[in-house]
């Protein structure tokens, strides 16, 4: 009898504690139910049908994505490869840079590490204001741009570049901003990560025959921090692939000249609030919102673990 008590106890002490966290979690579940899984269901539902936001939608079946792989150019010409260039420089690119910051400033004290670490962020939460005011100065296509000024000075061209209107370049601009704000979120977590590692681990591993930095990080740090890293890779992937403002920002059209930085997103963009299509900007988006989940996929298999 007492068993059996004692057994009816514990399960009600788990009951309470699983209703104490389902009331915990309600705000977060409810605040996601209504700002995720709804408008990805409204949007897979538009992507059957045509829409143009002013009559009621119209179903027509899967004509949206056949039209997107056969019949939209632009889409698989311009776009879809733009983005897979972007984003295979600048995922990639920029949470390496993240990784080996958030490993150095962790190799000094305290106090610098905590400015230089702010000014490192700050360019992710300014990146609007610095592309209108910072970046398209420094790539004016005039004589006052401050680098075609630098170039005129020291004679390696006889005349100003249109750098944000000469396709070829538009491209390599837009990679080059990406990663110089790519220090975000992720990064702070990166270096959260490196500074909550034990270093009597790296003490012993020395003890044990570990001989350099490159093993320290390669069988020790990155191990050691699994889930700042998955998370680093999925805001990486994340904000990759949902970037599209720098191209729009930088040129000041969309769609930018010639296509030459055209994303995912600008497409989007363009059918859904230019051209008024949005069953087809829907359809586009759910291709967007798929190849995010297939790389974070991916993320999970290098970064995952089973806890």
């Amino acid at each position: 009898m007492e068993q059996t008590v004692k057994v009816k106890k514990v399960k009600t002490n788990k009951q309470i504690e699983q209703r104490n966290a389902y009331i915990f979690l309600s705000p977060y579940i409810l605040l996601f139910c209504i700002f995720i899984i709804i408008p990805i269901v409204i949007a897979i539902s538009l992507s059957f049908t045509l829409f143009d936001s002013v009559n009621f939608p119209t179903f027509n079946g899967v004509d949206n994505y056949i039209y997107l792989f056969t019949r939209d150019s632009i889409f698989m010409q311009y776009v879809l490869p733009n983005t897979i260039k972007y984003a295979l420089i600048v995922g990639p690119g920029g949470y390496m840079l993240s990784f080996f910051l958030a490993w150095c400033l962790a190799q000094i004290p305290h106090i610098p590490r905590t400015v230089i670490a702010i000014i490192l962020y700050t360019p992710s939460m300014t990146m609007g204001v610095a592309m209108a005011v910072l970046w398209r100065v420094i790539f004016s296509g005039n004589e006052a741009g401050y680098l075609n000024n630098a170039l005129l000075t020291i004679g390696l061209i006889k005349e100003p570049i249109q750098w944000l209107a000469e396709p070829k370049y538009i491209l390599p601009i837009m990679i080059i901003v990406a990663l110089w704000g790519a220090n975000g979120v992720g990064f702070l977590g990166m270096l959260s990560g490196v500074l909550n590692i034990n270093p009597e681990v790296y003490e012993a591993a020395y003890i044990d025959g570990m001989k350099n930095r490159f093993q320290e990080i390669f069988y020790i740090t990155i191990p050691m921090m699994k889930p700042q890293m998955l998370f680093g890779a999925v805001m990486a992937i994340v904000g990759t692939f949902n970037s599209g403002a720098i191209g729009v920002q930088l040129t000041g059209s969309n769609p930018t000249p010639q296509y030459a930085g055209q994303l995912i997103v600008n497409h989007i963009d363009y059918y859904g609030f230019t051209k008024w299509e949005m069953g087809y900007a829907a359809a586009v988006s759910v291709v967007l919102l798929l190849i995010i989940m297939l790389f974070s996929k991916l993320a999970y298999k290098l970064f995952g673990t089973n806890d």
